[in-house]
């Protein structure tokens, strides 16, 4: 699992860590494995000229400890002193040392800057770091305006003009290749509003121990399906393995229920009990004839995907009864799509929702009396998936190219990014409910089977995709094959 910590987290622990070291301890190994990554990229690249745009915080000093690293490796080497206040107002001793190694050290003022930026083969941006704020000054911005579009741009911790708390989204930002950070990943690097911006995160230890301090946001990664997912013993029935209630699909939308129930069974759900009407149960019946169709005992519900709660009929009006009857119950509950608008408070048993931001900021603006956009969401979505699921006394699973799953009650996140965009099709959000549920059903958490869920329906995206694009039945099939896959890589598919 990958932890990111916050900035108030990450300065603690490193003053702590300064405090039994040597004076510049710290900078001296960040700078270090800094310039290892930035030398690689050079000669992976045959790039011969590197350069740095240099802020007036430690970043800035990691900087330059490192162009002058690179320069003593051979590589010509510049420096740009960002700041109004030029060399007075960056890290003495980087400046010192970049300079003793021959690295040219120029103003940003100078007329030069822009062609010297331009030239460069790779360019440091240690402009600003974890005490930024978002967006970029405008002297800052021209420079990052002049790097050539070939140019391999490495961030110095963050890239400069990203909020570090990774809440806001900034216009005005350096778009790097890859991010070099040190120690541990920061929430900006995981979260929507800073991850596209941060390429490849390379993480340089430092010597700086995090492993007991509360991470801010988590993210699942392939090992970790194999010490979750819920793999049968010799002692298990279909009973024990979680048997999973399914309200979805409706006379309008009867595609989403083949499309839930599927991704439930080939995710390995013991059994799975169907509500719905007359035309997704015939469909369901001929997709998917180990589904027991009819309400009955379940460990858990999926209901929504597909449904619509103001349906004519008596079929539709039973289905409703059942979806309500499900929310009214102590039974863990996903609830997706049509079935948000049944939500009119905070259930007591365990909620899993499943919105995209166009359903957040609708249901955000129903139960908290304001009005929310899509826009809203999509600007600060980590902000507003915590403000609903505290609304609603749920985890929140925000779809997205960046998943994002919150809690109520203030326990680290989680941000998983394990897709591709060909997942953004019809019927895909049916197919991870599915997924979902079977796995709140078999007794996982409701952060555990969302994340979970979450990275299993990407790794399926991407497999069954290949590079082109992706049909949500094609999808939901491939689950069992994900599945398999990640669990025999670890050795770990049960007996």
């Amino acid at each position: 699992m990958i932890r990111a910590h916050s900035v108030t987290t990450v300065r603690a622990a490193e003053a702590e860590a300064m405090a039994e070291l040597p004076d510049g301890e710290l900078m001296r190994r960040a700078a270090q494995g800094l310039a290892e990554v930035a030398a690689t990229r050079l000669d992976e690249r045959d790039g011969t000229t590197a350069v740095a745009l240099v802020g007036g915080g430690d970043n800035g000093g990691d900087a330059l400890y490192a162009i002058a690293l690179l320069s003593e490796a051979g590589f010509a080497c510049a420096a740009v002193l960002v700041p109004e206040g030029g060399r007075e107002a960056v890290h003495p001793g980087g400046l010192r040392e970049a300079e003793h190694q021959g690295v040219d050290t120029v103003s940003a003022d100078d007329d030069s800057t822009a062609a010297l930026v331009a030239e460069a083969d790779l360019v440091l941006d240690g402009i600003v770091g974890i005490g930024g704020h978002p967006g970029l000054r405008p002297g800052a911005s021209a420079l990052v305006d002049a790097i050539a579009e070939e140019a391999w741009v490495i961030a110095v911790d963050l890239a400069s003009g990203l909020d570090p708390a990774g809440e806001v989204a900034a216009d005005d930002t350096v778009w790097a290749d890859e991010t070099v950070t040190f120690g541990t990943p920061k929430p900006v690097h995981l979260l929507p509003a800073g991850e596209p911006a941060s390429g490849l995160l390379t993480v340089i230890d430092i010597g700086v121990d995090f492993s007991a301090r509360p991470a801010a946001v988590e993210r699942l990664v392939w090992d970790d399906v194999a010490t979750l997912w819920p793999v049968p013993g010799p002692s298990d029935d279909k009973y024990s393995r979680g048997v999973l209630g399914v309200v979805a699909g409706g006379e309008g939308y009867a595609g989403a229920a083949v499309l839930c129930v599927t991704g439930a069974v080939e995710a390995g759900a013991g059994m799975v009990r169907y509500v719905g009407t007359a035309t997704p149960t015939g469909l369901v019946r001929a997709a998917a004839p180990e589904v027991v169709m009819g309400d009955g005992h379940v460990q858990a519900w999926v209901i929504g995907p597909g449904f619509d709660p103001e349906a004519d009929g008596e079929q539709a009006q039973a289905q409703l009864r059942v979806a309500q009857q499900a929310l009214a119950s102590d039974l863990p509950v996903v609830v997706d799509a049509g079935a948000l608008s049944l939500l009119d408070g905070a259930r007591t048993a365990v909620t899993l929702i499943t919105p995209h931001a166009g359903e957040a900021a609708t249901l955000l603006t129903r139960l908290g009396n304001s009005q929310v956009t899509r826009d809203d969401v999509e600007a600060r979505p980590f902000e507003q998936a915590r403000r609903l699921a505290a609304l609603a006394n749920a985890v929140v699973l925000l779809k997205g190219s960046t998943t994002l799953v919150v809690t109520p009650d203030g326990q680290a996140a989680r941000s998983q990014a394990d897709g591709t965009p060909w997942l953004a099709t019809a019927g895909s959000g049916d197919v991870l409910a599915g997924v979902v549920g079977a796995l709140l059903a078999s007794g996982l958490s409701a952060v555990d089977a969302a994340s979970l869920g979450a990275l299993v329906h990407g790794v399926a995206g991407g497999r069954v995709s290949g590079g082109g694009p992706v049909r949500a039945l094609a999808l939901a099939h491939e689950i069992r094959s994900a599945v398999r896959h990640l669990l025999v890589r670890a050795g770990s598919t049960g007996h």
